[in-house]
């Protein structure tokens, strides 16, 4: 990313040529911790702007033969209420949901080969048919996962176990991605997109904020995620083959590692 003396300010002077400045937005928890700390290991400079707050519902999941969780923290909110899954099939979208269902003591029977909502339908259409399938997760989950299951059969119920908000005061990386001051972001859902976007629309700056992100390197986590991003706008660069965070940051921070190198040699 190219930026004029102009455009460098104070700040700009005390951060090492070599570190690129990298925006993500984790939950406001120890997710965007771990974020930054991930990134930071990698030598870059990360923005922590969250873009997601955790507001529980209080509900806990129903009866189900099968029952799936599509987070870490709607695994943490139902072991908190007491809830365990008892004699159900339990069905985890990806290993870090896997890993916090365990670590609550639960057994976690299937995991899909694809961490997403289209790989939980594969994982189960042949085995949900007439069947009682209990999907507890947030408010503003994929409707992937819900017309896939319906239309394989299954006996359908949804429990929402939190909803999802944009934190207040978020939003500082859409101005500084309007700037040209970020050398790439990593989007870790769809929402969190969403929620980028509708905090540059609220400075007025929207326009100015994708041409900045399409100057940059954008990353996101996932197929869905990259969809959500192209439909705003958004040129996608980077989707990792594992829907992981990790697997992401080391994937965005390559990409602007290689682009600097095409920079040099131009």
């Amino acid at each position: 990313m190219s930026r004029t003396d102009e455009d460098a300010g104070a700040d700009d002077s005390e951060r090492p040529e070599e570190a690129p400045r990298i925006a993500v937005f984790r939950p406001a928890d120890e997710r965007i911790e771990r974020a930054v700390e991930r990134l930071e290991s990698l030598g870059v400079e990360a923005v922590a702007d969250p873009m997601l707050s955790v507001e529980p519902t209080g509900a806990t999941p129903e009866p189900g033969r099968y029952v799936i969780v599509t987070s870490k923290t709607g695994v943490e909110l139902a072991a908190e209420a007491g809830w365990e899954p008892g004699e159900a099939t339990l069905v985890a979208i990806g290993p870090a949901t896997a890993a916090t269902a365990r670590e609550a003591g639960w057994t976690v029977d299937l995991i899909p080969e694809a961490y997403t909502s289209t790989g939980l339908v594969e994982l189960l259409a042949d085995a949900v048919d007439g069947e009682r399938v209990e999907v507890a997760r947030s408010d503003h989950g994929s409707e992937v996962l819900l017309d896939g299951l319906r239309e394989a059969g299954a006996d359908l119920n949804e429990t929402v176990l939190y909803r999802l908000v944009r934190p207040e005061g978020s939003g500082e990386s859409a101005e500084m991605a309007a700037r040209g001051e970020l050398d790439a972001v990593a989007f870790t859902s769809s929402l969190t997109v969403v929620h980028f976007l509708e905090a540059a629309e609220e400075r007025g700056i929207r326009e100015e904020t994708i041409a900045g992100l399409n100057r940059a390197v954008v990353g996101t986590i996932g197929p869905p995620t990259a969809e959500t991003a192209t439909e705003q706008g958004i040129e996608v660069d980077v989707v990792p083959e594992t829907a992981e965070f990790d697997a992401l940051a080391a994937a965005v921070v390559e990409a602007v590692r290689e682009r600097e190198r095409c920079e040099k040699r131009e």
